[in-house]
């Protein structure tokens, strides 16, 4: 029961947290427009978004996930740092201690750089590695457009024509941190795991750029702010993702949403797959590899290998973001848009109605975080041929296939109805093939040893959090060892 309350208390202050930031976000954007020039709210959209956001849970998630995995895989997870004082001396305090003893560690420990490395290019591989995937977030609105003090406040960053390639072009350069990291340390196993890096995330550039043709097609943009949407009213109805495919009559909006997920189901896996891939983080963590493998960054050190370690957590919230404004309808509800807009609070004070999409926006994307974690610490590690198949053999494919699908369908009803209807029975079709299970010959018994409950192996995830895992793992052996 204790365990219970404490996780409501801290979902509670998490939504707490979030809703404050969100209000302060759009308040002094408001003062700053106000009192600066038109525009300026998008300078402190910077403050917010992407410094304070992003990188405050990108932060957090570095205990988080030592902490979730420990739940899912029953054992104690960080609970040794302490801060010496009075009162606090003998209290984990939920392991966030850990986050700064990591710190302190990255900061405090010798930074090395070895003879024969180019020093230019070693110092310039974990840059590239963490900047691109920090201004990703840019350019996906967190919030609606809403009048604060008189003026219209945008809780964005950026809103440029050219949108979602942005998204895609930036996302690219990462490649060039990886590779500058494994050749400029001068080591050839350096070497051979920045080019095994660099071929994985080209693989899987390609499927991830198929898999948002999609959405392009579908709403006729590739703009963030179109592709999300308005959310209109009861006559004119939304556009993007705020409006309804199918929707009741009545003052409260009730219907199916133009949702990325129901239109375009297969767009979004393959998309979460090929993103997924790209961050380079378990079950697509080969190159990185600590336990078996020698990874890219095998010569770095204090905080230069701590900038490859925080880019991956800052890229697990990115990918939660663009996730969701592609295709969980952004910061929209799924029902009752109209309604809340229409309260005459909310036409009134406009920040009101930005501070609770905004915070609705914020909490799908922390469960896209859960899920992200949830399958890095469920499944095994691939080996590197399933890694190059998945991508080259089946994501590309299937991605090729979904856009002539798509652009036939939209062809054929601009409504979007019959492509919704298409991607019901996708979604329907992938709950029947997850959920069912086919016993193995010999029944219950031959069940239980395919399941191969192997006690001796060691759970060789390499990561972050290694001195947490545990001594054994249930089910499948490592796919490393193979």
């Amino acid at each position: 029961m204790s365990r219970v309350l404490t996780i409501l208390v801290a979902m509670f202050t998490i939504v707490f947290l979030m809703a404050g930031g969100m209000a302060s976000a759009y308040l002094v954007g408001g003062l700053v427009e106000e009192h600066w020039f038109t525009g300026a709210s998008r300078l402190t959209n910077v403050l917010f978004l992407v410094l304070i956001f992003v990188m405050v849970i990108a932060t957090l998630l570095t205990m988080a996930e030592r902490k979730w995995s420990a739940f899912i895989q029953d054992r104690m997870g960080p609970n040794r740092a302490r801060i010496a004082l009075p009162g606090l001396k003998n209290r984990s305090l939920g392991g966030l201690p850990h986050i700064l003893t990591d710190v302190l560690k990255m900061l405090t420990k010798e930074d090395l750089i070895p003879a024969a490395a180019n020093r230019f290019m070693f110092n310039l591989g974990p840059i590239l590695a963490f900047a691109p995937t920090f201004a990703l977030f840019a350019v996906v609105p967190a919030g609606p457009s809403v009048q604060v003090f008189g003026r219209n406040v945008d809780m964005v960053v950026a809103t440029p024509d050219f949108g979602a390639l942005y998204v895609l072009a930036i996302a690219s350069l990462a490649v060039y941190g990886t590779a500058l990291a494994g050749w400029a340390s001068n080591n050839k196993f350096g070497l051979l795991g920045g080019v095994r890096a660099t071929s994985q995330m080209i693989a899987y550039e390609v499927a991830l750029g198929l898999s948002l043709v999609g959405i392009f097609l579908t709403f006729s943009s590739v703009q963030f702010p179109a592709i999300i949407g308005d959310i209109g009213n009861a006559l004119t109805g939304g556009t993007g993702q705020g409006r309804y495919l199918w929707r009741t009559d009545g003052a409260f909006d009730l219907g199916l949403p133009a949702w990325g997920i129901f239109i375009q189901p297969l767009g979004f896996l393959l998309f979460f797959a090929a993103s997924f891939a790209e961050t380079k983080r378990a079950p697509f963590d080969l190159p990185e590899g600590e336990s078996e493998i020698i990874g890219y960054f095998v010569e770095y050190s204090g905080m230069k290998f701590g900038l490859f370690m925080i880019s991956e957590f800052v890229e697990v919230v990115v990918l939660a973001g663009v996730t969701t404004a592609f295709f969980f309808g952004g910061y929209h509800l799924p029902f009752g848009n109209e309604w809340l807009a229409n309260l005459p609070i909310m036409q009134e004070h406009g920040w009101l109605l930005g501070t609770i999409l905004g915070t609705v926006f914020w909490l799908k994307v922390l469960f896209l975080i859960w899920v992200q974690l949830l399958i890095r610490w469920t499944f095994p590690r691939f080996r590197y041929d399933q890694i190059q198949s998945l991508g080259w053999k089946i994501l590309l494919p299937l991605g090729l296939a979904n856009v002539f699908v798509t652009g036939a369908l939209v062809l054929w009803d601009p409504s979007l109805r019959a492509l919704a209807v298409l991607g019901i029975a996708e979604i329907g079709i992938l709950v029947v093939l997850t959920t069912t299970t086919k016993v193995p010959a010999g029944g219950a018994h031959g069940a239980h040893v395919g399941h191969g409950h192997d006690h001796g192996h060691a759970h060789a995830h390499g990561g972050h959090g290694a001195h947490d895992l545990p001594a054994h793992a249930h089910g499948v052996a490592p796919a490393s060892t193979h």
